[in-house]
C-alpha cells in the first residue's frame, strides 16, 4: 500500500509512492501537523495540495473543512478535479459521491446496488486556525503552534499569500532563525550593510521548544518608513521554535508596539516547501494591509533566492558537516533538536 489507513482509530502509516524522503525521516515527519492551505481558499471548489509527497484534496462539506487523499479508489481519478455538491465531493471520472466522513454515497452507474465498503476515502484530521487549514498524516493528537496574538482583539491580523520555495523546509526554517544575514540578504527591505555585528545572545530549551532572545540595534522599520526609534534603541527579537518546521518571531518596537510572525514551512517534498506566514501587530492598524503583504513578500523573495541556491539542499544535522560561528547558536540548537526527533544525522528536509 502507498496510503495511510485507519486501524483501531489510529493511523497505520505507509510511505507514499516515489517518496523523496528517507523512510526514517518520512515516518518521523508524518507524526507532526502542518498547514496545507489558506482556509479562505477552500471554498466552493476542491483544492489540491501535497504534504510529504502525499497528494491531498481539501474541500468544504456544509461549512466543515475535509482533508483526504486526492484519490477515488474506483479508477484512481483525482478528486481535486471534481466538484462539491450538497456537501459531497463528486469524482470527475464516473460521478461517485463521498460524504464528509469519506463514505461513498452514490455510484451513478448502479443507483440501486449496494455500495462496497471499500469505496471510502482516506481522510485526515483537519483544523482551521490562524486562517490556515492544518492536518497530519499520522497523528490524531492536535499539535499546532501557539500564536495567541491572532485571537487578541488588540491586534490586526494579516495573512500574506502562501509562498513556494524550491528548497527544503529545514533550510527555510534555519534562514528564518538566522540573525547574521540581515545586512547582506535584506538590503532592499530592512537590512543595513553598515550594521553587521551580531551581539551575544541566549538560546534555551523550554520542553520540546527553543527560545532565543536577540538584542541588537538593527532596525525593523522598512526602507522608506519613518524611523520612530530613539537613537541607540535596542531591538529585541524573540524567536520560539516549534519543531520540526515552525517558529514564531516577536519584534519589540518602541512604545510597546509589537510585531508577531508565525513562520510555517510546510514540506511539500524533501526539496520543495510551501511557506505560510500569519502576521499580527498592535500598531499601524489603519495602514493598508496591502503594504504589509508587499513588504513581507519582498522579504520572502530575498530569502528564497538564498535558500534555493544553498548546497547541500537539505539541512545537515551532523554539526561537523558545516562550519559554525557564535551567531549561529540558534541554528545549532535547532539542528540538535531535529536530531533528537529521530531525523537522519546526515541530512533532512
Amino acid at each position: 500500500m502507498t496510503a495511510n489507513t485507519r486501524k483501531n482509530d489510529a493511523y497505520e502509516v505507509h510511505l507514499p509512492r516515489d517518496c523523496t524522503f528517507s523512510a526514517q525521516d518520512w515516518q518521523v515527519l508524518s507524526q507532526y501537523w502542518y498547514p496545507v492551505a489558506q482556509a479562505g481558499e477552500v471554498a466552493d471548489q476542491p483544492v489540491a495540495v501535497t504534504l510529504l509527497d502525499v497528494k491531498l484534496v481539501c474541500y468544504r462539506s456544509n461549512g466543515r473543512v475535509v482533508v483526504a487523499r486526492d484519490l477515488c479508489f474506483h479508477r484512481g481519478a483525482p478528486l481535486s478535479k471534481g466538484w462539491v455538491e450538497n456537501g459531497e465531493i463528486v469524482c470527475p471520472y464516473h460521478g461517485f459521491r463521498y460524504n464528509c466522513e469519506g463514505r461513498c454515497t452514490s455510484v451513478p452507474a448502479h443507483p440501486d446496488a449496494k455500495i462496497s465498503p471499500k469505496l471510502k476515502l482516506i481522510t485526515y484530521p483537519a483544523v482551521e486556525r490562524y486562517g490556515l487549514v492544518w492536518t497530519s498524516l499520522a497523528s490524531t493528537e492536535e499539535q499546532i503552534p501557539e500564536f495567541p496574538a491572532w485571537e487578541d482583539l488588540d491586534y490586526l491580523n494579516v495573512l500574506p499569500p502562501s509562498f513556494d520555495i524550491a528548497g527544503s523546509a529545514g533550510r527555510q526554517m534555519e534562514g528564518f532563525l538566522d540573525v547574521s544575514h540581515f545586512a547582506f540578504v535584506h538590503t532592499d527591505t530592512f537590512g543595513d550593510r553598515s550594521n553587521t555585528s551580531v551581539p551575544q545572545y541566549t538560546v534555551k530549551r523550554e520542553g520540546g521548544e527553543l527560545l532565543a532572545e536577540y538584542w541588537s540595534t538593527v532596525s525593523n522599520y522598512g526602507r522608506g518608513q519613518e524611523n520612530l526609534a530613539p537613537e541607540g534603541f535596542q531591538w529585541l527579537r524573540e524567536f520560539r521554535v516549534f519543531p520540526p518546521f515552525a517558529a514564531s518571531l516577536t519584534v519589540y518596537f518602541p512604545n510597546e508596539d509589537r510585531l508577531r510572525i508565525l513562520n510555517c514551512a510546510s514540506p511539500v517534498s524533501a526539496r520543495y516547501t510551501r511557506l505560510f506566514c500569519p502576521i499580527s501587530r498592535n500598531f499601524d492598524k489603519d495602514a493598508p494591509v496591502e503594504d504589509t503583504i508587499k513588504f513581507n513578500l519582498q522579504v520572502f523573495q530575498e530569502d528564497r533566492e538564498m535558500v534555493e541556491a544553498q548546497t547541500p539542499e537539505e539541512l545537515p544535522l551532523d554539526l561537523m558537516a558545516e562550519v559554525h560561528i557564535p551567531a549561529d547558536r540558534t541554528s545549532i540548537a535547532y539542528r540538535q533538536l531535529l536530531s533528537e526527533l529521530g531525523l537522519g544525522r546526515s541530512y533532512t528536509a
